[in-house]
């Protein structure tokens, strides 16, 4: 099945296989283009700690048809290159190379993703770089405590699981287990090609069913498993087939020593989901707090008034069925109770009244400028395009996103400031 949508000549298909296109015209040589699976860290069974990522690492090391030398070389060798990157949510591949070789990218995106062998002397050596990745991870205090404080925000839950997993469990696993992982999870219908690029849709479905094609008898899939579900029957514990409910939030405050020069702090909750029309609002409310910017308030609350930090930002990952926001900053140790009262009180601020009109017209013209020249770095945009229609089978485009910041209103900021930074919602995560 095949359709244009709008008159921009963005293209959806659906290949027989089941898997989905969507493709976005530009204006540049360059193609951009992947296939997104929506299978992350969250789709692990308590037993597999890790395997998604390690799976994605494994899948450049050898198919049916090239062997991992031939498959490092095969966009090199025209100038393009090949990459992949683990979620929570999704795994996507994909590959940068100019537009005359894309039958070389859906070849080989085609053939790792459904033809890796997965070979056990591989993984021996690979799970050692992958403990390496967690022991750079763990010596690094500013990075380590985003994973340990979403851990913290859905504790119980498959979606506060660390991405890359632990090594014990990781040298565990052996060959049959990946694919087990691979047939359950790796299926068409699971999947998004998607391309930004200077290629008609008409190649990419005929290039696509053919590059397929080659690589079919290797397709082989299993019914899908959801984590840490258990349905009692005759006493025995069945996986059930539906997601897992998040569980209820409970704020928490944790201090850990870490015996580090700077103590290190995050402050935040659960969110919004995708889904929920409010997330628009929180994305525009986050920018002002703590955006890019150095107008960001806690930047000038923090750093040009008080010069208590030299780094304050604040994030928010909107998911499927839930969201997370939160605040992190760096500082001394004696300035963490401070820094916290500070931020206290700023979130304080938002919850007692309205920003007024001049000043949310100030706010929604800085992030629609932030928008328009990410914009400008399509790979980025590749990839949203891809991880959107993968998750909400919707086309999102940057006027669509201008209109939905320009509808928010005073009141809606107040209100998720009302909702999201009450004192008995933030929890605290600090390390020093």
């Amino acid at each position: 099945m095949t359709q244009k949508t709008s008159s921009t000549d963005i293209f959806t298909a659906t290949l027989p296989c089941g898997m989905r296109v969507v493709a976005f015209p530009s204006i540049t040589n360059v193609v951009y283009c992947g296939i997104a699976i929506k299978t992350g860290t969250r789709d692990e069974l308590p037993h597999e700690s890790g395997m998604a990522h390690f799976c994605e690492h494994l899948t450049f090391k050898g198919t049916h048809l090239r062997s991992s030398r031939q498959i490092i070389n095969y966009m090199e060798s025209v100038g393009g290159d090949l990459n992949a990157y683990t979620g929570k949510e999704e795994t996507i591949y994909y590959t940068t190379f100019l537009k005359e070789h894309f039958p070389k990218a859906a070849n080989i995106l085609t053939d790792i993703v459904f033809g890796s062998t997965y070979p056990e002397n591989e993984m021996n050596k690979e799970v050692e770089v992958v403990i390496d990745e967690i022991e750079s991870y763990n010596d690094s205090p500013a990075e380590l405590i985003f994973d340990e404080f979403e851990s913290l925000i859905f504790k119980g839950h498959p979606l506060g699981r660390n991405i890359l997993g632990e090594a014990d469990k990781l040298r565990q696993f052996r060959s049959e287990d990946v694919h087990h992982f691979v047939r359950r999870n790796y299926r068409p219908e699971n999947m998004v090609f998607f391309l930004y690029g200077q290629v008609s849709g008409k190649k990419i479905v005929d290039t696509l069913n053919k590059a397929i094609a080659q690589v079919s008898g290797s397709l082989q899939t299993e019914s899908p498993l959801y984590p840490y579900l258990f349905k009692q029957k005759d006493s025995q514990p069945v996986l059930r087939t539906e997601p897992l409910p998040l569980p209820p939030y409970q704020a928490a405050h944790v201090t850990q020593n870490k015996d580090t020069h700077q103590a290190h702090v995050m402050i935040g909750t659960r969110a919004y989901s995708a889904h929920d029309p409010r997330h628009i609002a929180l994305y525009l409310l986050n920018n002002i707090l703590g955006g890019p910017g150095m107008s960001s308030r806690f930047n000038l609350i923090l750093r040009e008034n008080n010069g208590l930090v030299y780094t304050v930002e604040s994030n928010m990952t909107s998911y499927t069925d839930t969201g997370i926001w939160s605040v992190y900053f760096g500082c001394d140790p004696h300035d963490v109770k401070r820094c916290i009262r500070l931020i206290r009180k700023e979130l304080e601020r938002w919850t007692r009244s309205p920003i007024s009109d001049r000043a949310l017209a100030a706010a929604k013209r800085q992030i629609k400028g932030q928008i328009g020249i990410s914009y400008d770095n399509f790979e980025n945009v590749a990839l949203a395009i891809g991880k959107t229609y993968l998750h909400y089978h919707i086309i999102r485009n940057q006027e669509e996103l201008y209109k939905k910041i320009d509808a928010v209103s005073a009141q809606e900021l107040h209100q998720v400031a009302c909702e999201l930074f009450a004192p008995d919602k933030l929890s605290i995560l600090i390390y020093q």
